[in-house]
């Protein structure tokens, strides 16, 4: 990369892949290829992108608040500038984002070593603030006419991926807010004075308070309050272990938000966790202490696998792990010719089916289908299934992760 200054607009020289190598390496590069690959309707314009892409027809990438552009040439040279859009945070939700980075000093440590921290995105979505592109968010414009994205557009889509896995301040910068600016702002903010708790209310008194009549319900909070403390000099009763309490009163207090964020703004809600899905939810979120953790692994034997899959994309992520099915004809019929459309003839890897699953012939590769169309990239590791990266609609691209998942080794 080259040409990052920090303020403002930004221009990249970014290289294409190697043959074989996915777009994207990180979860948050990946994360970016999945919105662009769930949102652009026609699947030729995505594998014409990334020809386009691996050929090396995008010039240099500039990106500034809500934009990226590059200039992209077909194969018989024409050239065309492609712009993607992504709409930029407003004020009142980079306010929440950076309140969220600075209550955690491991937020601010990774960005600046140019990580994005998950627990970060994840806090912020649950703060109403998306990071990441959703579904339809990515928008086109080229002037090949294309009334939505063209092989130009999708092409520089996935090189911007590519700037993605790199430096997350790329992503910060299309939502708005240029890399100095916004560590100046975060910097403050550390620098400021911790406010003091206010003294609290006497029950009874609190009680005696409230109107015959309620008001209306207030709006939603910006996030989950903090669970109390339970580090006492009183001994805990045996059997009772203050960290595991102390875990499960902060996850089910942002559950709690999520619950009411869904009530309150009607959106959908996710389906009722099985006690085994729940138990890998509360397992990613990385529990401290040793006797929490074995608790949890009580609860499900393959317990690291799981929480890896649960990573890569939720319930749906760990249905593909744990679920073999038979596609019917219809979808089966989808999925070959999504097979035979991934890969020009030479480069198409020989592949023996079972149910849902491919694995590649000769490799310890595989890719799956999960029920909704999209495929899973997987990787035999110490004699087990491993998921190797999240979905992607395309099978070629999903295989491409398999294999760089080898190349690095296993996470």
């Amino acid at each position: 990369m080259s040409g990052h200054d920090g303020y403002g607009e930004s221009t990249y020289e970014v290289a294409a892949p190697a043959r074989g190598q996915a777009f994207a390496r990180t979860w948050w590069g990946r994360g970016w290829v999945a919105a662009l690959e769930d949102g652009v309707l026609d699947g030729a314009q995505i594998r014409a992108g990334r020809r386009l892409a691996r050929g090396g027809a995008v010039g240099a990438v500039s990106v500034r608040p809500g934009r990226a552009t590059a200039v992209v040439r077909d194969r018989d040279g024409t050239a065309h500038r492609a712009d993607v859009l992504l709409p930029e945070l407003s004020a009142a939700q980079w306010d929440r984002l950076l309140a969220l980075a600075v209550e955690r000093a491991g937020y601010v440590a990774a960005l600046l070593d140019r990580e994005m921290p998950p627990h970060l995105v994840e806090d912020a979505a649950t703060a109403g603030v998306d990071l990441l592109p959703g579904l339809g968010e990515l928008e086109a414009s080229c002037d090949c006419g294309a009334w939505d994205h063209c092989g130009h557009t999708t092409a520089l889509c996935y090189l911007v991926a590519r700037l993605l896995d790199e430096d997350p301040f790329v992503l910060l910068l299309l939502r708005g807010r240029p890399e100095r600016p916004l560590l100046d702002d975060l910097q403050a903010r550390t620098a400021a004075p911790v406010p003091t708790r206010p003294e609290g209310v006497d029950a009874a008194d609190a009680y005696a308070s409230v109107p015959a009549s309620l008001p209306a319900p207030p709006d939603l909070p910006d996030g989950p309050g903090a669970p109390p403390s339970l580090d006492a000099e009183t001994a805990p009763p045996e059997g009772v272990v203050p960290a595991a309490l102390e875990f499960l009163a902060a996850q089910t207090a942002r559950e709690a938000h999520r619950l009411l964020r869904d009530a309150l703004y009607r959106t959908p809600q996710d389906a009722e966790l099985t006690l085994s899905q729940d138990v890998v939810r509360l397992a990613a979120a990385d529990p401290s202490d040793p006797g929490v953790r074995a608790r949890l692994v009580e609860g499900r034997a393959d317990l690291g696998l799981a929480v890896r899959a649960w990573r890569e994309g939720g319930v749906a992520a760990l249905s593909v792990l744990d679920e073999e099915w038979t596609p019917d004809g219809d979808t089966s019929a989808r999925a070959r010719a999504a097979l035979e459309a991934a890969w020009d003839a030479d480069e198409r890897p020989a592949l023996r089916a079972r149910a849902n699953r491919w694995t590649v012939v000769g490799d310890p590769a595989q890719i799956r289908l999960d029920r909704d169309g999209r495929w899973w990239p997987y990787r035999r590791q110490n004699g087990r299934w491993t998921p190797a990266g999240g979905p992607a609609l395309d099978p070629a691209t999903a295989l491409a992760a398999a294999v760089r998942s080898e190349e690095e080794g296993p996470g």
